[in-house]
């Protein structure tokens, strides 16, 4: 017996110091290189105790890298709006908008800048409105946009600099009829690839605490908190043979891993959270599809079409990626990505490509396409033809390979900007550029087999985020069975998104009814979260009873929403006009407060607040609150229906008339404007 314990006891001393040994014993050159999964599991900064210590701890002792990288595109991605960061021409700075019928312009107060929005009748101002520019993303590589913060709310406003062009107009997406002013959210998602990690405030859409300023050292090496500790204990580890597992070097990362990184950020498009995943979660190191799948729409007879983030895609396309990849992906060494084409083969992270000599993206492609040390590249066109001529094998990289085959154009989501497309190729023919272009349907770029819900999530995101085809949500619903209770439950907040967005309220009170509205209530929504999943559901369920004539069970659900997302304002708004509808006059009222204390420039409680006073019989104070609002925005329809409403009140029925011919002129498919203008003109 007393042998059998000591048995026992040495095996565990054995296994402890085989575990010690497994942790301090970094992996060498010669070692096996372990699978992706294993190795996420070996990086120490991987532990939600490793905490984000900023870009000053790493300048400590990577000077030289810091140098370097605060001037590249990353480095200088956000930062407060002054002078020294803009790289706009104020000398032209006149934005015109004809759907809108709004100027804009742009200028500087000491070191301030203020954006004005404005509107002429010939000569005279009819409209003005002046915001002060708190932020500017971008480098100036391509672009410089601009974002205001109004009491840690962040909004995009509607003036971009297209640096290549020397050229200001509306930001992208602000075009063609779909300008929003200075009220585009701008939230978790967005900051998150155009900065370093922000304080988010949980339960709101668009809320920050703090934002950093610019891309730093830690969104590609992870959270270095344990990395400076063990420096600063005299740690140290030969770097040139293992692998320090205190922080992520890319470099030594397998090629899968390594382009995760990248893609990231540099694979724009459908981005789907894997469910109870935020935005914050995917680490250097870590497989990005654990935390997110990204769709793109495919096309056939489109190859020449792309995005502006899109990199990563286009390269995994190339062919010069896939032979160099099938050769790579199984060998065994301290630097894999040595072996194949990734994005740092050309890329150096910390050097900006500003500085860095067009030899460097040509001596790429040379390295690859050469035998027994010198160049077979054979190219076509005539100026390098003679350059081969006449050129040593050594410095031939002078050839231009990129020109042709990494041809800068246009994106399709960005006007004003030209970029490399990263598709590696033949150059395109005229013929193949005038083909027919067909929809295929979407494909995830960084996921072989996305689950149902993912895919079907994807194509809700489609339809409400970029293109809101029909044809979409009805994809979607193929992959979101509702056939049982436990397939309800399965796919339950997605059921509640597609059928918001077709505005079938009475299937989303059929799958309440499924699982049970106590249930639901009780047990299931009731997780607050980053991306307000729960809170959306509960929202969409206060839609449905709303729109299907169920106002006190409306108003349950939309307090349930502000329960989990106390900060979405577009849900209190919501909650506060259904008190108004059910007599909770006090109630709305303390609600429409407390939007106006978080944001004074929410146009709709200003609006809803007015209706509630008239209500009242307050017509001095509705006015007030008509009128701040039409500060913000003279076109905002509800507003001016409520300012019809009231001039109806009062009796000046040609001052109602005015106004509702003012909403029809800019809006002729406004049904309510139409209906109240026809019941007027009967009267008057």
């Amino acid at each position: 017996m007393i042998l059998r314990k000591l048995s026992i006891i040495s095996f565990l001393l054995l296994l402890t110091l085989i575990l010690a040994i497994q942790c301090k014993e970094p992996v060498g050159n010669n070692s096996n290189v372990v699978t992706q999964k294993k190795d996420s599991l070996l990086y120490l900064n991987h532990s939600d105790t490793a905490k984000y210590v900023g870009i000053a701890s790493c300048k400590l002792c990577h000077q030289n890298i810091y140098n370097t990288f605060i001037k590249t595109g990353m480095g200088k991605s956000f930062d407060v709006a002054a002078k020294e960061k803009s790289s706009a021409d104020f000398s032209h700075h006149l934005v015109y908008d004809k759907f809108s019928d709004f100027y804009y312009n742009a200028t500087w107060k000491n070191d301030s800048l203020y954006f004005t929005e404005f509107r002429l009748n010939g000569k005279d101002t009819t409209f003005k409105r002046t915001e002060q520019v708190n932020y500017i993303v971008g480098s100036g590589q391509h672009t410089n946009s601009h974002l205001q913060n109004v009491k840690g709310y962040l909004n995009q406003m509607p003036m971009t600099f297209y640096t290549q062009k020397k050229h200001w107009d509306l930001p992208p997406g602000f075009e063609n009829g779909h300008n929003t002013h200075f009220s585009r959210k701008i939230g978790l998602e967005c900051m998150s690839c155009h900065n370093a990690y922000p304080n988010f405030v949980l339960g709101s859409e668009n809320k920050f605490d703090a934002v950093p300023e610019g891309v730093n050292c830690e969104r590609c090496h992870g959270p270095g908190s344990i990395h400076v500790a063990q420096r600063s204990n005299g740690s140290k580890i030969d770097t040139s043979k293992y692998i320090d597992y205190s922080i992520v070097n890319p470099a030594k990362l397998p090629i899968d891993a390594q382009f995760d990184i990248c893609q990231r950020c540099h694979l724009q498009g459908n981005a789907v959270l894997k469910e109870g995943k935020s935005f914050y979660d995917f680490k250097p190191g870590m497989k990005l599809s654990d935390y997110l799948t990204v769709f793109l729409p495919k096309y056939k007879n489109a190859d020449e079409e792309f995005i502006m983030a899109s990199h990563a895609d286009r390269l995994k396309q190339s062919l010069c990626f896939i032979k160099s990849y099938e050769k790579a992906k199984n060998k065994k060494s301290l630097k894999p990505y040595q072996e194949a084409l990734t994005c740092v083969t050309c890329h150096n992270p910390h050097v900006s490509v500003r500085e860095t000599n067009k030899n460097v993206f040509n001596a790429a492609c040379n390295n690859c396409h050469q035998q027994n040390g010198k160049s077979n590249l054979l190219c076509k066109e005539k100026s390098v033809v003679a350059l081969q001529k006449n050129t040593a094998d050594s410095q031939l990289p002078t050839a231009n390979c990129v020109k042709c085959h990494m041809p800068s154009s246009g994106s399709i989501d960005i006007p004003h900007v030209t970029v490399h497309d990263h598709y590696i190729r033949k150059p395109i023919t005229q013929k193949e550029k005038n083909k027919i272009k067909t929809f295929m349907g979407l494909y995830a770029v960084n996921e072989k087999h996305p689950d149902n819900l993912t895919i079907g999530r994807a194509f809700i995101n489609q339809y409400s985020k970029f293109d809101e085809r029909p044809e979409f949500l009805d994809s979607a619903k193929k992959y979101l069975s509702d056939k049982t209770k436990e397939d309800v439950l399965k796919y339950f907040h997605a059921l509640m998104q597609l059928y918001f967005a077709k505005q079938d309220f009475n299937q989303i009170i059929k799958y309440v009814n499924v699982v049970g509205e106590d249930n639901l209530f009780k047990n299931i929504l009731i997780n607050k979260s980053y991306d307000n999943l729960h809170a959306w559901s509960a929202y969409h369920i206060a839609e449905g009873f709303l729109n299907t004539n169920s106002l006190e069970k409306s108003v349950r659900w939309f307090e349930k929403a502000i329960e989990l997302a106390p900060f979405n304002l577009e849900f209190r708004n919501k909650l506060a006009s259904a008190y108004m509808n059910t007599g909770k006059i006090n109630e709305a009222e303390k609600q429409f407060e407390f939007i106006l204390n978080e944001h004074p420039k929410f146009i709709s409680a200003y609006t809803n607040l007015g209706f509630l006073k008239l209500s009242q019989n307050k017509v001095t104070e509705a006015e007030n609150w008509y009128y701040k609002a039409l500060k913000l925005d003279p076109d905002y329809e509800p507003l001016l229906l409520n300012l019809a409403g009231l001039k109806a009140y009062q009796k000046n029925y040609k001052g109602a008339i005015e106004i509702l011919n003012k909403i029809l002129k800019k809006n002729p498919s406004n049904a309510k404007a139409k209906n109240i203008l026809q019941q007027l003109k009967s009267v008057v």
